[in-house]
């Protein structure tokens, strides 16, 4: 694809997205003329007759992207010992071997496992799932 379609299809989807915004503010300005008043939250009970489309709803989000990340440790080093390294150097990281390494999706911890290897390639067997109350325990704090 040539530089010049790519940045039209750019212009494209910029352009979508700022006439969404104007919708967006257009519809909340009107709204702030009706009620200036702040509206009451409204949440839909869930029961049987909601499930299937509260399934629905979680489908459309299966196919999003989302970063996964196996922490094997950390350390800081200063900028002079960084500019020093050189191939073959070796960085002390704090976590120690064994140790179960942490499992991230987009920066938040939600399980550990241990480092395998398998037709040449590393992989994670996941050994302990972080539960949704631990991750909120973990916000809480």
């Amino acid at each position: 694809m040539s530089d010049e379609t790519e940045q039209k299809e750019d212009e494209v989807s910029m352009d979508d997205w700022a006439a969404a915004m104007g919708e967006q503010a257009d519809a909340e300005a009107a709204d702030a003329e009706v009620a200036p008043e702040a509206k009451p939250a409204v949440f839909e009970q869930f029961g049987t007759s909601s499930m299937g489309g509260a399934i629905q709803d979680f489908d459309m989000i299966l196919d999003i992207p989302v970063a996964l990340t196996v922490e094997l440790g950390r350390t800081k080093i200063s900028i002079r010992n960084l500019l020093q390294l050189a191939h073959g150097s070796v960085v002390e990281l704090d976590g120690l071997a064994g140790e179960p390494m942490d499992v991230l999706v987009n920066g938040t911890l939600i399980a550990q496992g241990e480092v395998v290897v398998v037709n040449d390639k590393f992989g994670i067997r996941l050994t302990d799932i972080i539960t949704p109350q631990e991750r909120i325990r973990k916000l809480n704090r």
